[in-house]
């Protein structure tokens, strides 16, 4: 499967490529190569992910090569998705060059997963597995839509309408982009928790442990359901959405990656390399 795997990072690059030379030249077929690049490459990803799941058995997320590979495919997948509904093409030049560099990354780590054990399947992990890393691939999503805000929002209030000016979309279509993406994130984000918390019941007697990873995921969907609170009750849009969905992504990587790299807990073996 290394050739599938070297092949979805060539794709996703030459998609980076794509994409950044639409950001520049504003030529349409340019978007259409990139996304086409990118369903190529979700694909091969898709292919090589559901081959080692009917492998082993369940999702191949045993180390940080393994987790990376799958955040990318989410990533991708969620943009993919997103993309249906809301056509904000130029996302694709944050979106593809953030896929390839996981993968780069992903492949200077040992393939050699953790022995399988019972632990790692059953119905309730898969969910939890997969609900958790779309719900964090939709708010990585929503953090660059906040970052294309801030610039948009710069330029319009400039004295001199700068070089993404005419390159960006409205600010109303950017909002709305970066909220629907915070909505479908806590929805996964949730069943992702509800899942995990079933799975550890069944496992280990309780639904809560008071693990580091299970603290910070706490964390994470409070700060998100105080953000989309804010939104209905007080009217948080613009500006402020888009720095708090970025916040908010700053608070996802650490319980991402810094809860399993700082402390330890029954997570830490997703990324052990």
């Amino acid at each position: 499967m290394q050739i599938v795997m070297v092949t979805a990072i060539l794709l996703y690059m030459l998609a980076a490529a794509s994409f950044c030379a639409y950001l520049f030249f504003q030529r349409n077929f340019l978007q259409k190569i990139g996304h086409m690049l990118l369903i190529a490459g979700f694909i091969c990803q898709t292919v090589m992910l559901g081959a080692e799941f009917i492998r082993t058995g369940h999702v191949p997320a045993n180390n940080l090569h393994e987790t990376l590979s799958v955040v990318a495919w989410a990533l991708v997948g969620s943009f993919l998705a997103l993309n249906i509904k809301f056509r904000l093409k130029i996302l694709g030049a944050y979106t593809a060059p953030l896929a390839a560099f996981i993968l780069l990354a992903a492949i200077q780590f040992p393939r050699e997963p953790l022995q399988p054990d019972n632990l790692l399947k059953g119905v309730w992990l898969t969910v939890h597995i997969i609900a958790i890393f779309i719900g964090d691939a939709a708010f990585a999503l929503a953090a660059g839509v906040g970052v294309l805000y801030l610039l948009q929002e710069r330029n319009i209030k400039g004295k001199k309408r700068g070089f993404f000016f005419k390159r960006l979309p409205s600010l109303d279509l950017l909002d709305t982009t970066g909220h629907a993406c915070i909505v479908s994130g806590f929805t996964m984000l949730t069943i992702g928790l509800i899942a995990g918390m079933v799975y550890a019941k069944i496992l280990w007697g309780h639904f809560w442990s008071w693990d580091p990873k299970e603290v910070w995921s706490a964390v994470t969907w409070i700060f998100y359901a105080v953000l989309l609170h804010e939104r209905l009750a007080v009217g948080w849009r613009g500006r402020r959405a888009a720095i708090m969905a970025l916040a908010g992504f700053a608070v996802l990587l650490f319980t991402f990656f810094g809860v399993n790299f700082l402390l330890k807990g029954h997570h830490g073996q997703f990324t052990q390399w």
